[in-house]
């Protein structure tokens, strides 16, 4: 179970069935997350990509918030099937657009047709790291990130990151969220 914490669904608490093998992000991690993420950027107008969507937490949460342009990433059938059931009991279809498949491929085979001004990842703890660095690299390197866009990625505290477009890494008990940038574009000097 999770709870939207603010928007429109503020407070709705939002059950899985028992037998989902989920780990949505705490209630503490996605307050924390979503203030820093409302400093840097308008999230209503936002284009938000969520990999690895799970039961739709995050989607829902920026759904919540007024984000009319959400799309959710998720393999598992039966994940991608209750956001899509919960996205329209909650009057939110038309805001969050969810693409079954595994987010690994999904992101090879979509470069270069959208760009987004959130891309949200919450990978399987169990991920090796190696799937770690490839999972940002497929982000950073294929230009789904707009101009001033970020690139949150959930992982274990543990788990150290480095890469040269990392700004900073937030820690919230046993879950950090790292904070990635796009790569600054030459080709245009607008702002």
């Amino acid at each position: 179970m999770y709870r939207i914490i603010s928007g429109k669904w503020k407070a709705k608490r939002i059950s899985a069935p028992k037998n989902f093998d989920v780990r949505p992000t705490t209630d503490f991690a996605k307050e924390a997350l979503f203030s820093i993420l409302a400093n840097r950027h308008e999230v209503e107008f936002c284009s938000v990509l969520d990999l690895f969507a799970g039961i739709g937490s995050i989607s829902l949460e920026f759904a919540s918030r007024d984000c009319k342009d959400v799309t959710a990433v998720e393999m598992n059938p039966k994940h991608a099937a209750f956001i899509n059931s919960t996205a329209a009991e909650l009057e939110m279809a038309l805001q969050i657009n969810v693409q079954r498949g595994d987010v690994f491929e999904w992101l090879k085979k979509n470069r270069t047709k959208k760009t987004f001004d959130i891309v949200f990842a919450d990978p399987p703890f169990e991920l090796e790291e190696k799937k770690y660095n490839e999972l940002i690299s497929l982000v950073l390197n294929n230009n789904f990130l707009k101009e001033n866009g970020t690139f949150v990625l959930e992982h274990q505290s543990k788990m150290k990151l480095e890469h040269p477009q990392l700004i900073e890494t937030r820690k919230y008990g046993n879950v950090s969220f790292s904070f990635f940038e796009a790569k600054a574009n030459e080709e245009t000097s607008e702002a």
